[in-house]
């Protein structure tokens, strides 16, 4: 891990999950330190390595000035003038903690993402550090948050987890993706189902909040169906807060798209991908989590809901799209994909469904076509 001396200013990464919309992003480590998922290309070419605490310590009170002359300057006329003036003699560096202060401030200021792929990389004292320290500048934040993956978090102690909590840390993202050993082998994901399983345990134990993501898709054909059953046996023992859903996309920078070049591996349609999620979704058992499909990859944004008793709501939805007739679903589909439907419900309103219809004429859309079509405009997003 390579470790910089020179403070280098404020620093901020080039994701947080979409549930992290209105916090601030704190960088505590630069990309991603395994880097090798076949399906990835978010981080391909940089270097990982850790900022050292100080520096974090110094962005985290950045953003605290900033913050104290916005809530000072917000009681006086004018008070926007004053604060564009102030801006035209700060650098580079403090302009981007300037705006970042002032989203945070417009938000409500309740929450923070620690950036950037797997903060919990960081020695478990020097993030509580960290952790501590923001809780001193902003007391008021409600929610610290932060991405994970399974093979570091199973490698910390029970001891150092509950410290963690308790300096503040309260909701973890793991990316799971799958908990078949066959796929995640596959993936080069380097952890294998009971590893995701220790490490979800140990988050729960800890009282930390735990959003787990399952990739619908990312088995193939081949492996489709234990995708499905080995993930959805993963969250059941574990049972986390949030089950959230990720549709695989595949990139052609990407090692799994040459894959697919080669013919080793055989990508879903959206057709198959619904009858993969329906099977995850029906073998959800004894769980009290809650299920998000908050992200614009996934066909069925609105399969959302809480489990036990949302399931039957969850699995219509998924239902209704495998009953269409197949020139029905193509005309949902290209909806959802070119953002004229949010929901299944929307193929029932003649204004839009006369939109889609036009998106398919445009688009020269066929159902000889559909599934490459589909795959072309979901890559768009990534």
């Amino acid at each position: 891990m390579k470790k910089d001396d020179k403070y280098l200013g404020f620093e901020q990464g080039p994701i947080r999950p979409p549930s992290e919309a209105s916090s601030l992003k704190l960088r505590i480590t630069r990309n991603c330190p395994w880097n090798q998922c076949k399906f990835c290309r978010l981080y391909e070419g940089e270097t990982f390595s850790v900022r050292p605490t100080q520096h974090v310590i110094e962005d985290i009170d950045k953003i605290s000035q900033h913050i104290y002359d916005i809530q000072n300057a917000n009681q006086t006329p004018n008070w926007q003038m004053q604060l564009s003036a102030r801006q035209a003699t700060m650098s580079t560096s403090d302009k981007m903690a300037f705006h970042a202060a002032l989203k945070w401030y417009r938000c409500g200021m309740n929450s923070i993402f620690l950036q950037d792929a797997n903060t919990m990389v960081v020695k478990s004292q020097e993030l509580i550090k960290i952790l501590e320290h923001i809780q001193k500048r902003f007391p008021q934040v409600n929610r610290i948050t932060s991405y994970a993956r399974s093979h570091t978090i199973a490698r910390k102690s029970t001891e150092e987890m509950a410290q963690i909590a308790e300096a503040g840390l309260n909701r973890i993202h793991i990316g799971m993706e799958s908990a078949a050993n066959e796929v995640l082998q596959f993936i080069n994901k380097r952890v294998d189902k009971k590893t995701h399983i220790i490490a979800g345990l140990k988050v729960k134990e800890a009282g930390i909040e735990l959003s787990e993501y399952y990739m619908p898709g990312l088995g193939g054909e081949e492996f489709s169906t234990a995708n499905a059953m080995e993930t959805a046996d993963a969250m059941n023992q574990i049972n986390p807060d949030f089950i959230r859903i990720r549709t695989l996309a595949i990139p052609q920078e990407t090692e799994l798209y040459q894959e697919v070049q080669s013919g080793n591996f055989i990508p879903l349609g959206d057709v198959q991908m619904a009858k993969e999620l329906m099977l995850f979704l029906q073998n959800l058992n004894g769980i009290q989590s809650r299920v998000e499909s908050d992200h614009i990859l996934n066909l069925f944004q609105d399969v959302d809901g809480k489990l036990p008793d949302e399931k039957e709501k969850m699995t219509t939805i998924i239902n209704s799209f495998l009953a269409m007739d197949p020139q029905v679903q193509m005309l949902y589909m290209v909806g959802r994909r070119t953002g004229i439907f949010s929901r299944i419900t929307d193929i029932e309103d003649p204004y839009l469904n006369l939109n889609a219809n036009q998106a398919i004429a445009d688009h020269g859309v066929t159902m000889a076509n559909v599934e490459e079509w589909t795959a072309a405009m979901v890559r768009q997003y990534i």
